[in-house]
């Protein structure tokens, strides 16, 4: 099995309860990957852009994936983020999971042709929530090949 903890994950979630249960997954499924938590689109251009707060490389490890949730209360829009991301040629090979309430497709084909690697809804049980983390979780980290860092 390969060395999980070299792969930082990043969360950009806004709702404590979202993350929680995303977290608590990951843990039930014995993921021992490090995990990062920005609630806002600034903060996670900050993170990924190393700027600010995040300058020094300790701070803001570059994640192997992004977990990104389009609605967030404040600032720029995730879809946003995903943009930046995807524009950038040092950031664009992180995959970047859309993973949100939206389900429009209007929303996903702007989504994917932004560059998403994924785009799942948020199940609204929480046995359905953390079976579709579970799943992220072994697709992402068990059977695809991550670049190394």
């Amino acid at each position: 099995m390969p060395d999980l903890t070299s792969h930082p994950i990043l969360i950009v979630e806004d709702n404590d309860v979202s993350y929680e249960t995303t977290v608590r997954a990951f843990q039930q499924s014995h993921l021992a990957n490090p995990i990062f938590r920005c609630t806002t689109s600034d903060d996670a251009l900050d993170f990924l852009f190393r700027r600010g707060a995040y300058a020094p490389p300790a701070e803001a490890p570059r994640p192997s994936i992004v977990l990104l949730d389009l609605r967030l209360a404040q600032g720029t829009d995730g879809r946003e983020v995903l943009q930046e991301v995807k524009r950038d040629p040092v950031l664009r090979t992180i995959p970047v999971i859309v993973l949100t309430t939206l389900e429009d497709q209007l929303d996903i084909q702007a989504c994917y042709a932004l560059g998403a690697n994924s785009y799942i809804r948020k199940p609204v049980t929480f046995e359905g929530y953390m079976d579709a983390v579970k799943s992220l979780e072994q697709y992402w980290f068990h059977i695809v090949i991550l670049p190394d860092k």
